[in-house]
């Protein structure tokens, strides 16, 4: 019987690979409160240009691909990826208005539940969940109430954001359980361009519906959009990519967890914000029932013998 390939040890390439990575998805809120543009039309550049990146690449080497999503043999996969663009740009429609309208440390640390709800469409789906797993939901839900109820003491705007991130962790979650149908049959490039192109004609209408400008910034905004799109869009994702082939999925995922205090580190040295005293007893037990969804969905896996896969929460294009 043929024995797998062990993985590679880490080594300091890797190390700063992955160190690079959480400080770039780290820096996604902050840059969104501090450009100074509606958060829907950074959200319509940051995929659209995200698209126009990829989409050469898709075209050139994934053609016959992107032809296959539109034949009858190939169209269920096709829908699972434009379905998926329509959970993402539901995602950022919500996620990123929050960051605006509440701390970057709340809204990112909200955002976070979104293995949280991941776990809960499985359960809907007919897969029973470990208990540990029910407690880290548990710990997680007592941890945002704590988090979101001193936010709503505090001001109703700021409130407002709380809620905003955790629907856009659910939205994250959806988009999850898509793409990972959709990435079964599609590659990467392929999934990522029709995904991003999709969602940024999903936003282009919301704005142009709403009234929302997308152009007449300034300089500093478009450099913080384009910061985005190369920092937490592409950068992030292709060096935790890149880490996989050293460390596990796990490692990734808990890792990516560093982004919460990560935002928040950033959020206060360079905007000054700095979340409600009572909420930080809360995001810190977010975290923890967050952490504990993962290692236990994660152990629960290779238990099961079940290859596996690349948590989706472990794209930073969802930051």
């Amino acid at each position: 019987m043929p024995t797998l390939p062990r993985r590679l040890p880490p080594e300091p390439l890797t190390v700063g690979a992955l160190a690079l990575a959480v400080l770039a998805v780290s820096s996604s809120a902050p840059l969104v409160a501090f450009a100074a543009a509606p958060a829907l039309a950074i959200a319509f550049w940051r995929n659209l240009l995200s698209a126009a990146v990829l989409g050469p690449a898709a075209l050139v080497r994934r053609r016959a691909e992107l032809r296959a999503l539109v034949a009858p043999a190939g169209r269920r996969a096709g829908w699972y990826c434009v379905f998926s663009g329509v959970a993402l740009a539901a995602h950022f429609a919500t996620w990123m208005p929050s960051a605006k309208l509440t701390t970057v440390a709340a809204a990112t640390a909200l955002v976070a539940t979104q293995p949280v709800w991941q776990g809960l469409i499985a359960q809907a789906q007919g897969r029973r969940l470990p208990r540990a797993v029910w407690v880290g939901v548990g710990v997680a839900v007592v941890g945002a109430v704590l988090a979101t109820g001193a936010d709503f003491a505090a001001s109703r705007p700021a409130f407002l954001g709380d809620l905003l991130a955790m629907i856009g962790g659910m939205f994250a979650a959806v988009y999850t359980a898509l793409g990972e149908r959709a990435r079964r049959t599609v590659s990467t490039t392929t999934y990522t361009t029709v995904c991003y192109g999709v969602c940024a004609l999903l936003l282009l209408a919301v704005c142009w519906v709403g009234g929302v400008p997308l152009s007449g910034f300034d300089t500093r905004t478009w450099l913080a959009v384009f910061a985005l799109v190369a920092g937490a869009q592409l950068l992030g994702h292709s060096m935790f990519t890149y880490a996989l082939r050293r460390v596990s999925a796990t490692t990734v995922s808990m890792l990516i967890l560093l982004e919460a205090p990560g935002a928040a580190l950033i959020g206060w040295v360079w905007l000054g914000q700095l979340p409600q005293p009572l909420a930080l007893p809360g995001l810190a037990l977010l975290l923890v029932g967050v952490a504990v969804v993962v290692h236990t969905s994660a152990r629960n896996r290779r238990i099961r013998s079940v290859p596996p896969t690349v948590p989706a929460d472990a794209d930073p294009s969802q930051r």
